[in-house]
């Protein structure tokens, strides 16, 4: 079938504040937390503890934590994602257009997909910024898209991209990153993924018989897990280990970012450096491979919280691997990944 038009590609990251004043930071805060993908309680009881709880009381906190991280230039998640789509334009040429979005927040997804529309693309690739796929995240930029697009007279061919946790050039830019470093100075290396409450793992399990049925289910990805964000992220884990020569004991995968009192995804990254600490580590070295641009939760959890809990551990240095960021071989790889869909 002969088809006329430009291909069009949707990227969407998470999100930022506009802003690190409180105001924007609760508006931010807001809008990701009532995502009911995000905080997968019933409307009611999220709209209760999201506005009533959540977004107003840690507002203030999280705008602290936003004034640290942010740069003359502002957010480093939306300066990197500006980059990127830059230079992914200029790699993938005419027959291309590309617009960057945020799932919450500005640029928005719906101007964005407005864009691609008004330029009368032919077909529309949606490209999650996340590598390996969980319901909050690339399941909820999916589902934005088809609400989106449903308003729409003509819709285009749409193609979403689901992960691309074991993508070798992304992998490849991973280690070389990890290479800037001695590996053999630090007493243990944490792949720290962003955490994800258990009951959204197991909601993911679609015959309900696997997901933490048995001891180290999350270790080996197949058919029956091949959705679970848990699966894909030790499958990550173990494309970089394996590049690297890594033992086992060398590493572990674990978990950050919870919230709440109920069980993450384990083992909690806290709880690996204390018991690091415990045996008398005084160097660590921490990948976050959820992670394609650096952020609050790498720059300000990483590389400032946990420095800071591990020095009271008697510890010395918590360094991060920076992310895949505006690295060129990272945006070849990108543009290459779009060219085979």
């Amino acid at each position: 079938m002969t088809k006329f038009g430009k291909k069009g590609v949707l990227m969407v990251n998470l999100g930022t504040p506009d802003s690190p004043n409180r105001k924007d930071v609760r508006r931010y805060l807001t809008q990701f937390l009532m995502d009911g993908r995000v905080i997968d309680y019933p409307f009611l009881i999220r709209s209760l503890l999201v506005k009533g709880i959540i977004a107003p009381f840690r507002s203030g906190s999280s705008s602290k934590l936003y004034k640290e991280l942010w740069t003359k230039e502002g957010s480093p998640l939306k300066v990197y994602g500006e980059r990127l789509i830059k230079s992914v334009r200029e790699q993938l040429g005419e027959d291309y257009v590309v617009e960057l979005a945020m799932r919450y927040q500005n640029p928005s997804m719906e101007s964005a997909l407005k864009k691609l529309l008004q330029a009368q693309v032919s077909e529309i690739i949606v490209f999650p910024l996340f590598p390996q796929y969980a319901s909050a995240t690339t399941g909820s930029v999916h589902e934005e898209v088809m609400r989106l697009l449903t308003k729409e007279e003509a819709i285009p061919n749409v193609t979403l991209i689901n992960s691309y946790y074991d993508y070798a050039p992304m992998i490849e830019v991973f280690v070389e990153n990890a290479k800037q470093f001695n590996l053999e100075e630090y007493d243990h290396i944490l792949f720290s993924y962003h955490g994800l409450p258990q009951r959204q793992l197991k909601k993911a399990d679609a015959c309900g018989n696997y997901c933490l049925k048995q001891e180290n289910c999350c270790r080996t990805i197949s058919a029956v897990n091949q959705f679970c964000y848990s699966a894909q992220c030790h499958a990550t884990t173990q494309a970089i280990v394996n590049k690297l020569n890594l033992k086992e004991e060398q590493y572990t995968t674990c978990f950050q970012s919870r919230l709440g009192p109920e069980k993450w995804a384990q083992p909690y990254t806290s709880e690996i450096i204390e018991t690091q600490s415990k045996k008398g580590a005084k160097k660590l070295l921490v990948f976050s491979p959820a992670f394609v641009a650096d952020c609050l939760e790498t720059i300000v959890e990483i590389g400032t919280e946990y420095q800071e809990e591990f020095e009271k551990m008697g510890g010395e240095h918590v360094d991060l691997v920076p992310s895949l960021n505006d690295n060129p071989k990272w945006i070849s790889a990108v543009a290459d990944l779009i060219r085979t869909y």
